[in-house]
């Protein structure tokens, strides 16, 4: 059925009032032949909306990451998922088990993988105890849409006889892991957290849900998301961090970052388009992995931006997100922007030899803002006079955590690593990024043109529902003349990763977030130890601003970003320096095992 549309009188004036929005100016005479071209451009818009294009439809065309004329890794046509390596992991003290099973909450995949191999412990109890952990911690962090309870005891049954009789899938054998809810799973609602979706369903299983069901992992929940990706509110409510629950765990990958903060499940996987796994992960202290665009498939999650979506594992280390990678990567025949590169995990690559950049620049202390910007209205300067005391107290939060950003630095010094300072582009960079709301805009057309956008939760100037109204004013001329901008920065981002293999940065960094988000490129984000006592406290309200806000005994993190598909070697590189600074495995205080 065609939908209704308004049939608009196209006169000058409305010409004119277009223009403005649209940055240009047209003479009298040029308007009147302006006329009859819109209305047929008109139509033409109507006749493409009548196809009732759904989410899932891609654009037909492919982002690539890599420039021509630059190095490009191996390729391979059939991933070979079997070559998995892991670390050995210590002897474990398995003194009261089964009866203490969350003792093991907190474990590593690599130790509850070998638990689960020598059958010490089976995956039935252990799902059996994450599921309790769920349920139990459910109602305070508010990180699960849906528990997927039968299909992962019956996962978990599958894994314990698979084992009896000799077959071991991968080290993910039998490990219980949740999803983002913006991946399909049938017979589950996927509800992208966003009301109007709540009894969403897909007959299909995402490919990143079928190869994990494949290695043998056991799905116990789909995970809580910001509504359609954007932060942590959803319709159930606020996913909350672990370490300071009076605080939301960041977005929007909110639930899969709490959960597995607080022991609840042994790896997640989120997404990221602008810092949907990077934030919660520096919220909540876990690790997590952005892959390079373009090694993991996306079909049967949701869209948000063809050109910048990622999917990931958020998990307790690098070796973790390593073997879940190995797992999740390489074409499958559907998501047409999946190279076909190689990912070799190898627990003993040599590190030493990776030429490591850091951004000085991003390491500098923070400035003061004392002095308001030139030409702002009264009411402006009235708004940013009333914001002082919170730049301030950002300031001051900045300033103590520099301290672990410095000490970083000097620890990659003391391993041996030989840091080469590097500058990072300096391009208008919101401006480039305005392509993602114009691609958000379009996946959830028909949300504002039904006008269902007002049941999402969140109704401010920076949501969904006024971004996307307001990329509908956004021409596709400039559309086109960001991407050729997004072109140079993958220019001059390609020319420093020929002088470097991994490159150093704060976490978060807004610059190297949106850098990195832009032109592809992989980064592990790991936690990089705990904020003292008397660290400053944190703000009264959050407004999802600032992931550095978690106050005293909460945890820091640091960012490594890697050459593009060179991601084996970048996790390598993670591995080392955590397992160098002990900063994993840990426990937030209220949710211990």
């Amino acid at each position: 059925m065609a939908s209704q549309e308004p049939d608009p009188t196209i006169t000058p004036e409305l010409i004119d009032q277009a223009a403005v929005l649209a940055g240009i100016t047209i003479a009298p005479a040029q308007k009147e032949q302006l006329v009859a071209k819109l209305k047929d451009q008109l139509k033409g818009i109507k006749a493409i909306r009548d196809l009732g294009l759904t989410n899932e439809v891609p654009p037909a065309f492919r982002f690539d990451p890599l420039l021509p004329g630059y190095d490009r890794p191996p390729t391979e046509t059939e991933p070979q998922r079997t070559v998995l390596q892991a670390s050995q992991p210590p002897n474990l003290s398995l003194s009261g088990l089964p009866n203490n099973l969350e003792s093991l909450a907190y474990r590593s995949v690599v130790e509850l993988g070998e638990l689960i191999r020598t059958r010490k412990v089976s995956s039935l109890d252990l799902t059996d105890m994450y599921l309790n952990r769920l349920q139990r911690f459910n109602d305070q962090l508010k990180f699960a849409i849906t528990l997927t309870t039968d299909r992962a005891l019956a996962q978990a049954r599958e894994a314990d006889n698979d084992l009896a009789k000799g077959t071991y899938r991968s080290p993910l054998h039998g490990i219980p892991w949740g999803a983002k809810d913006l991946l399909a799973v049938k017979g589950y609602p996927t509800t992208w957290g966003a009301g109007g979706f709540e009894h969403q369903e897909f007959m299909q299983d995402a490919t990143v849900v079928q190869r994990l069901d494949s290695a043998g992992a056991v799905l116990v929940a789909k995970l809580s998301l910001g509504a359609l990706a954007m932060n942590d509110i959803w319709f159930g409510g606020r996913t909350r961090n672990p370490w300071n629950v009076v605080e939301g765990s960041s977005g929007s990958s909110a639930g899969s970052a709490s959960a597995t903060a607080s022991g609840c499940i042994g790896f997640a996987i989120g997404s990221e388009t602008l810092g949907s796994i990077s934030s919660p992960s520096t919220r909540c202290g876990t690790t997590g992995y952005r892959p390079t665009f373009g090694f993991v498939p996306r079909t049967g999650a949701m869209a948000l931006a063809w050109t910048m979506d990622k999917l990931g594992p958020i998990a307790r280390t690098v070796e973790d997100c390593a073997l879940v990678m190995q797992a999740i990567y390489g074409p499958d025949g559907k998501d047409a922007s999946v190279n076909a590169f190689g990912f070799r995990w190898d627990v003993d690559f040599d590190w030493k030899n990776l030429r490591v950049g850091y951004a000085p620049a991003l390491f500098e202390p923070p400035k003061s803002e004392d002095t308001p910007p030139d030409n702002l209205s009264d009411a402006d300067r009235a708004a940013w006079e009333a914001a002082k005391p919170d730049r301030a107290a950002a300031r001051e939060r900045k300033l103590y955590d520099r301290q672990y950003d410095l000490a970083a630095l000097q620890k990659l010094r003391d391993l041996g690593v030989k840091l080469q300072p590097v500058e990072l582009p300096d391009m208008p960079l919101d401006a480039i990024a305005l392509l993602l709301n114009a691609e958000a805009a379009a996946a959830f057309d028909d949300l504002t043109r039904s006008k269902r956008d007002n049941l999402l939760t969140e109704q401010g100037p920076d949501d969904w529902p006024n971004v996307f109204r307001a990329a509908r004013f956004y021409p596709a001329i400039e559309y086109l003349q960001a991407n050729r901008a997004r072109t140079l920065l993958m220019r001059k981002m390609a020319q420093i990763f020929t002088t470097i293999d991994v490159l150093v940065v704060p976490s978060p960094a807004d610059s190297q977030l949106i850098i990195t988000n832009l032109t592809g490129h992989p980064a592990v984000i790991l936690p990089n130890g705990i904020r003292g006592q008397d660290a400053p406290k944190p703000p009264a309200v959050d407004r999802d601003d600032d992931d550095r806000i978690g106050g005293p005994g909460t945890p820091v993190s640091l960012t490594f970003v890697g050459n593009l598909y060179r991601d084996a070697a970048l996790l390598a590189f993670a591995h080392h320096y955590q397992i160098a600074t002990g900063f994993l495995n840990q426990q937030p205080p209220g949710f211990g095992a």
